[in-house]
């Protein structure tokens, strides 16, 4: 069975999905471990990796890149987030092939112009295609995946743009017809209000995913009494976890003048050799160096 296979039967057997942002291969197996369904190969996260805002600034090659290092450690399904397609319907083109050859089991494209301001920012420009437009680029992801498991998400910022339910519904139903498997609904209130309502007024022929990241009260039980959103994406809780804990590290280190204490408090040296898989390369070594 295929990851992409794997990711779809599992919506359906489980109902949800949980997925959860990496930036890295080790914060994959970290997830792994944590038990989440997929990994998100999230712009956001590998953008504020190199220290760089959410505008299109990091490369298609570079994000590939950290994908196919995150598919070579991890065994979970991979949805690739590809934010506006690199450019238009062609860009999609070439753009899908790669991904899928790279080891994402999906994709997320959302109908913004290029290049795109990320969602969540005060005052951030928020640039909507013409439906027609995005519907080109759609089509030409479905045409383009070689696994017909593989799924095609289209992200409407309808919401996040200001232009209201109305707008985002007929939005989301153009692209399902345009062959997206599923519907990406995006908000930036403090409240789940505006989700909720959407998923209420939603009659569209394909399941909704969701990034709960503004209202972190929307949790699973509430998702699964909606009854049509299959996909939670926890788009950017690895990086800032791991900005969280690298801050107060390194402060306490230069105002105790070391690390005598928070050496206490950190993982141990041993727990990374683990998640490095350690164990594997010393068998090797006993094997093979000779």
């Amino acid at each position: 069975m295929t990851k992409a296979k794997l990711l779809r039967t599992h919506m359906t057997e489980r109902g949800l999905v949980h997925i959860m942002a990496a930036h890295s291969p080790l914060s994959a197996i970290v997830a792994e471990e944590a038990g989440f369904d997929g990994l998100w190969a999230s712009g956001f996260e590998l953008s504020a990796l190199y220290g760089l805002p959410d505008m299109s600034l990091i490369s298609m090659t570079q994000h590939l890149d950290m994908l196919r290092a995150i598919a070579g450690r991890s065994s979970l399904p991979i949805v690739a987030d590809i934010d506006t397609g690199y450019g238009n319907a062609i860009n999609v083109i070439h753009a899908v092939g790669e991904y899928e050859r790279a080891g994402a089991s999906a994709v997320v494209i959302e109908d913004k112009t290029f290049p795109k301001v990320t969602s969540l920012v005060a005052g951030g420009r928020q640039e909507l295609l013409r439906v027609e437009e995005f519907q080109g680029k759609i089509e030409a992801a479905v045409a383009t995946r070689q696994d017909p498991d593989f799924l095609v998400i289209a992200r409407t910022e309808a919401l996040i743009a200001g232009l209201g339910e109305m707008e985002a519904l007929s939005r989301g139903q153009a692209y399902a017809e345009a062959g997206a498997d599923m519907i990406l609904i995006h908000s930036k209130k403090k409240d789940p209000s505006e989700i909720e309502s959407f998923s209420r007024a939603w009659k569209g022929p394909v399941p909704l995913a969701i990034v709960p990241n503004a209202y972190p009260d929307l949790d699973a039980e509430r998702v699964k009494a909606l009854g049509n959103i299959r996909m939670m994406i926890y788009g950017n809780y690895g990086i800032r976890a791991a900005a969280t804990a690298m801050q107060e590290t390194f402060r306490r280190i230069v105002a105790d003048g070391g690390v005598q204490n928070v050496h206490r408090d950190v993982m141990p040296v041993e727990d990374i050799f683990r998640l490095q898989d350690r164990g594997r390369t010393k068998d090797a070594e006993k094997r093979f160096l000779r």
